[in-house]
């Protein structure tokens, strides 16, 4: 849950000389000057306690979850089992050489070849992007 909270705050100064001239008497003449500063402080605090659902980005990166990565050089799928800064590291995981028809690999999991390598580690700065995958991991290499 995120709360996300919104301050505003306005100054405004006016600043108002008044000239008061009186005269007393024979040929006396005072003046007084009257200066009034007039501030105005406007403060509006707006808070939005909204509550919103963690990203889709978090989540696919959290302890359990199976992904397909692909990185600057290569390509992995297998189950994250942990998560320490940057770097996961993926169990019953394999290394895709060849993902075959892209489209196909993501929605039903078929890939043309892989080499299973049963855990990885992988610095999450490399990945390029990511997928969840929702199917079984491959076991054997093909």
């Amino acid at each position: 849950m995120v709360g996300v909270g919104f301050e505003f705050e306005v100054e405004v100064g006016v600043g108002v000389v008044v000239v008061v001239e009186v005269v007393v008497g024979v040929g006396v003449e005072v003046v007084v000057v009257v200066v009034v500063v007039v501030e105005v402080g406007v403060g509006v605090e707006k808070t939005c306690n909204q509550q919103t659902k963690r990203s889709n980005i978090v989540k696919l990166f959290d302890v359990g979850s199976k992904v397909f990565l692909r990185t600057v050089t290569y390509h992995l799928v297998g189950k994250i089992i942990k998560k320490e800064g940057d770097w996961v590291e993926l169990e019953e995981a394999s290394w895709v050489a060849d993902s075959g028809r892209f489209h196909e690999a993501i929605a039903d999991g078929t890939l043309s070849e892989v080499e299973h390598v049963g855990s990885a580690v992988v610095n999450l700065a490399t990945v390029t992007d990511a997928f969840p995958w929702v199917h079984e991991l491959p076991k054997k290499s093909k």
